[in-house]
């Protein structure tokens, strides 16, 4: 569906630049972007290197498994349904860490990870739908998202985070003076939204088991 939007703005782009003689102007608006793109990767390369390389140090020295253990009553109080010492439990909590120090990219595989280990959870529950493969819409293959996969998503979306890097590193880029101003207002923010899908997502936890 993406692929089809960003395509159709292109071709609009494209057709509206060719009737209206601005057809030079999109390509070298074409050039310059891509241009632009090539040394915004190579600056969040050199950002996200070093962060990911800090979250490795603090890894093999322990930083890492000492604050999993620490959110580890707040990851049961989210996922009380999931079994003590679950990987599940490990993952979200990678997860989460990461997300708080704004390692966006680094936070991914654990959250690949958790989400498997929670559809595994489901399979052993004796879900029907994780047992072998239901038929969605359109007669493709189609699952439906327990409890605690969908609460595992909203929080991860709406995750707290101390140190917005990527946000740093694009205003850097594009030449801010004060590219670290942004992490006051991003900790004010994230921390509203992490509060909003807590509660939510226990108040609709709640309702469900009433």
């Amino acid at each position: 569906m993406l692929n089809m939007i960003w395509a159709a703005m292109i071709a609009i782009g494209v057709i509206y630049g060719a009737f209206t003689g601005n057809i030079e102007a999109v390509a070298n608006g074409a050039l310059d972007a891509a241009g632009e793109a090539v040394q915004l990767c190579i600056t969040m390369i050199g950002v996200m290197s070093v962060w990911v390389g800090l979250m490795e140090i603090a890894h093999k020295s322990g930083l890492i498994a000492a604050m999993t253990k620490g959110i580890r009553p707040f990851v049961s109080f989210l996922f009380p349904r999931v079994p003590k010492g679950h990987p599940a439990i490990e993952y979200i909590s990678t997860n989460i860490i990461a997300n708080v120090l704004g390692l966006g990219w680094a936070c991914t595989p654990a959250g690949l990870k958790a989400m498997e280990e929670l559809a595994k959870l489901e399979a052993e529950r004796g879900n029907p739908a994780y047992l072998s493969e239901s038929k969605g819409t359109g007669g493709k293959p189609g699952r439906v998202a327990s409890n605690e996969m969908c609460t595992f998503l909203i929080l991860n979306i709406s995750s707290l985070q101390l140190i917005p890097v990527n946000m740093i590193a694009y205003r850097q880029q594009y030449g801010s003076v004060n590219p670290a101003g942004i992490i006051a207002p991003a900790i004010v923010a994230t921390f509203i939204s992490t509060l909003t899908a807590v509660v939510y997502c226990k108040g609709k936890d709640r309702r469900r088991r009433a």
